[in-house]
């Protein structure tokens, strides 16, 4: 499928680095270019923008102008009382602040380091860092190219998501919003327990949705007899279905979009795969589990790339061959001017 349709489909992808969503579509779709996405952020059709967990995802315009406002109790939790930028700022308008926030930028898009300056002038003796933390979280902000860019750089550098794709949120009554983005989930990640979707979203008090859509849902039970939900529609492979291997990026939702994350990986990799600051590692699957954490090392003085595997469950002479052959097709994709590339296994 086209790549606009494939992050509609999948609810947005994570996106607190700027590569991590080309190899997701990379792994998902065949014969995927970098270049498809790009034009996609270019052309303003898909945006990076903090939505679920207040974290940055790219996800398509239409995604963002619908979630958006739905999603503002999250993004709130960032200025509550009680936080850093909540008891830096207590005495302040916080909508004041907000309002000066986009009115600048709305002159012109611009770094946090910017609008922090501009607006310490404003509330002088107030930390910079909080003043923007509070814009962040109050006013949609739309990260724009070249930032996201495959092959380009730049640092992040935001614009009122309103102006810059050229329509406001919308004013679509919240139940109704909320219904909207729990078919989204279920879309991506289903069959799937309510408090899935809460981990996934950020939001609190979606069973009530649920119940509300579960006519036009299917239904079915764990082995610990909990009840999940999906789309009457969706795929669901016979259980003896081979799952191939598979490349997943670093911050993919597949590992973040569920409370119940032990269906795909177990404690103790969590552990390892979940770092420090929020950190997601990239990780490798083999029959639909992780098995193992991935790395493109970087190439010495006259020896071919590589994608470094340390492995985090057995993986079968079969499970190397194949991510061997896949590993050799992401460095291709990854940088397809450099040599052929080869995939090193560390001992488990």
């Amino acid at each position: 499928m086209p790549a606009l349709a494939a992050v509609e489909l999948l609810g947005g992808l994570q996106a607190q680095a700027p590569n991590p969503p080309y190899y997701g579509l990379w792994t998902r779709l065949r014969d995927f270019q970098p270049a498809e996405l790009s034009e996609l952020l270019v052309d303003r059709r898909v945006v990076r923008i903090a939505l679920m967990r207040a974290t940055l995802h790219l996800v398509t315009a239409a995604d963002c102008l619908a979630f958006r406002r739905l999603l503002q109790p999250v993004l709130d939790r960032a200025v509550a009382p009680g936080t850093p930028a909540g008891r830096d700022l207590a005495g302040l308008d916080l909508a004041e602040i907000a309002d000066a926030g986009r009115a600048l930028l709305e002159q012109e898009p611009r770094t946090m380091v910017d609008l922090g300056v501009l607006l310490g002038e404003r509330w002088p003796g107030r930390d910079p860092a909080m003043l923007t933390r509070a814009v962040r979280a109050l006013v949609p902000l739309a990260q724009v190219p070249p930032r996201g860019l495959w092959g380009a750089s730049g640092p992040p550098t935001c614009a009122s998501a309103e102006q810059w794709l050229g329509a406001p949120m919308h004013e679509t009554e919240r139940a109704a919003a909320a219904r909207h983005l729990v078919l989204r989930y279920l879309g991506a990640f289903g069959p799937a327990l309510v408090r899935d979707a809460q981990a996934w979203s950020g939001l609190t008090g979606l069973r009530e949705v649920f119940e509300q859509l579960r006519p036009q849902l299917c239904t079915f039970r764990d082995e610990q007899g909990r009840e999940l939900f999906d789309l009457p529609d969706a795929p669901r492979p016979d259980p003896d279905t081979p799952a191939p291997v598979r490349y997943l990026p670093d911050f993919d939702n597949i590992l973040i979009g569920y409370a119940d994350w032990t269906r795909i990986i177990d404690a103790e990799q969590r552990r390892r795969v979940f770092g420090v600051n929020g950190v997601v590692r990239g990780t490798v699957l083999a029959d639909g589990t992780v098995r193992g954490m991935w790395r493109i090392a970087r190439p010495r003085a006259g020896q071919p790339p590589a994608v470094q595997i340390e492995q985090l469950g057995p993986l079968t002479a079969r499970d190397q061959d194949e991510l061997s052959a896949e590993g050799e097709r992401l460095l291709a994709f990854a940088d397809p001017t450099a040599p052929p590339g080869e995939v090193r296994f560390e001992p488990w």
